[in-house]
């Protein structure tokens, strides 16, 4: 399996599904989950059906899982161990079930879409495609991971998924196939719950530059691009100025950016900034602060040059009974353009101290 992050599991056997493999023609009898436990299955590797689509939940030593959506790769659960109770697994992600459908949105996302012109209008490079598991690595005690794969267009498209006992990470890699160059923008986004909207923040973002901007539209999002920019007076207590008009360039002074206020925002270098030799990027990690439950994550980028930030302030209702944010890195501002015979890859890392 390639490693697509600066930390790699044990060097472990690996079996690789094939259309000739022995172990596929001699069960092609067993059902979707049953299959793939007996090619990838490992400790702590379950695979599962739910809604008649597969999933596949990874636990680590410490009780710490996940599970994701095969199909579209979406991620719909982070239970890590946040307190020595035996019971002290918080939930991170925040999902909504889509009516009369086995997806749901929210979790953790990956956005591919297209920016080759404007007639592309952004629509998504995976809407044609579906996933399916490439590999799987495990050292039977501390991390587990899957590897999946899919096609689209003349891009061939791995995503490595890492469960560790403080961390989950996602890792993208796109090879362009083709002959001719791809241009696109990317993020890795996360809806992570909090308890109350009083007291969701982030830490770490201070004297960065930011501007208002629309989230990549996305089957995973909970607010589209136009909600999002939707105006809204920040709450009188906060001292908060309202948001700034899209285009409008400025710095954030303190070291926390409240999120009880309605927003969204791109952190990153200007793109003229970016035409200098030499110029400001913005923080490789940060924290989110959900005061409520007393807990604390964060977020470290790889490969991806903004960060994108966004809450719902008073419309959070629209979307269930808990309040949220979405974040995660992106590469939205400039997109990235890969040549012929090239790649490009990012990841995202979440990770705690809570214990």
């Amino acid at each position: 399996m390639a490693s697509l992050l600066p930390f790699s599991l044990p060097k472990l056997y690996i079996t690789r599904a094939s259309a000739s493999s022995p172990s596929v023609t001699a069960t092609t009898t067993l059902s979707v989950p049953d299959s793939l436990n007996d090619q990838f299955g490992r400790k702590g590797i379950n695979f599962f059906e739910s809604n008649n689509t597969p999933f596949v939940e990874m636990t680590v030593r410490n009780g710490s899982s996940m599970k994701l959506q095969i199909p579209n790769a979406h991620v719909t659960s982070y239970l890590p161990k946040c307190h020595w109770k035996d019971d002290g697994f918080e939930e991170v992600l925040y999902t909504v079930p889509v009516p009369d459908s086995p997806f749901s949105k929210g979790g953790v996302g990956l956005v591919i879409n297209d920016a080759s012109d404007s007639s592309s209008k952004g629509s998504s490079l995976l809407s044609n495609s579906e996933w399916t598991v490439k590999a799987s690595d495990s050292d039977a005690i501390d991390a587990v991971q899957v590897e999946l794969s899919c096609t689209a267009g003349t891009l061939d498209i791995t995503y490595v998924i890492s469960l560790y006992p403080q961390s989950l990470a996602t890792a993208v890699m796109v090879q362009n196939t083709g002959r001719k160059a791809v241009t696109l923008t990317s993020a890795i986004l996360s809806h992570l719950r909090s308890k109350r909207r009083n007291g969701t923040a982030i830490d770490g973002l201070r004297a960065c530059s930011f501007c208002t901007h629309p989230p990549p539209s996305s089957p995973f999002q909970l607010m589209s691009p136009s909600e999002a920019m939707i105006a809204e007076d920040p709450v009188w207590y906060t001292f908060e100025d309202p948001e700034q008009k899209p285009g409008s360039w400025i710095r954030q002074d303190g070291h926390v950016t409240n999120l009880q206020n309605k927003m969204s925002r791109i952190y990153a270098a200007p793109p003229k900034e970016r035409l200098k030799g030499i110029y400001n990027t913005p923080p490789s990690k940060y924290e989110t602060i959900d005061q409520g439950r007393k807990l604390f994550f964060r977020v470290i980028r790889m490969g991806y040059e903004d960060i994108y930030v966004s809450s719902p302030g008073s419309l959070s209702g629209k979307y269930g009974d808990e309040y949220f944010i979405c974040t995660g890195p992106a590469s939205l501002l400039v997109p990235e353009v890969v040549d012929p015979g090239e790649g490009w890859r990012g990841a995202q890392v979440i990770e705690h101290d809570n214990l």
